[in-house]
């Protein structure tokens, strides 16, 4: 059966495996849960058939975030994974995308994809340092603007000190907002 023009519920690893074999590292269905590993390059076009596809219609990307194999025990390809978490709102079924990514090495941005993307991408290159192609806006959200480092890395320092600013350009931004939308 062919994943092309259907509006009947498809599986979401059956799809992938018929339209992208080339570009799937590996898939697994586990308690009913389905996760795929796809390569870096063929992430916009998996990502944009999984959307668009009415048989699957993942139209809520729920979560975007990083994961360090650093300390892991077992060998990984690379050390560091990104994880999307999508939700299909018509059919009711979940999908775990993940993308291997190396120290240093940036994931395309799937902010054009999903507006959601946005936040999540800021977020996982805030917290672990990785790099989106074609942000547009990859800037800080959660800490300030003299902060160093990635927190959320499995090599960070728990008890490096930080310094810390008195004016931070968010907040800033955010009192401009408020004022111009008289709540403040």
């Amino acid at each position: 059966m062919s994943a092309t023009d259907t509006d009947t519920k498809l599986s979401p690893l059956d799809a992938l495996k018929e339209r992208f074999p080339a570009a799937l590292v590996s898939t697994l269905h586990f308690k009913g849960d389905d996760s795929v590993v796809v390569r870096k390059d063929d992430l916009v076009a998996v990502m944009t058939f999984l959307r668009d596809e009415a048989g699957l219609a993942f139209n809520f990307l729920m979560d975007v975030t990083g994961v360090d194999y650093l300390t892991y025990p077992e060998p990984r390809p690379k050390r560091f994974e990104v994880a999307y978490h999508l939700y299909s709102l018509r059919w009711g079924h979940r999908l775990r995308v993940k993308v291997q990514v190396s120290l240093g090495e940036n994931v395309p941005t799937l902010s054009d994809v999903w507006a959601s993307a946005d936040w999540g991408e800021r977020e996982c290159w805030e917290m672990f340092g990785i790099g989106f192609d074609g942000h547009p806006n990859l800037r800080r959200l959660l800490t300030h603007k003299d902060f160093v480092g990635y927190p959320l890395r499995k090599d960070y320092p728990v008890k490096k000190r930080q310094p810390l600013s008195e004016s931070d350009t968010m907040v800033d931004e955010m009192e401009q907002r408020l004022r111009f939308k008289g709540l403040k």
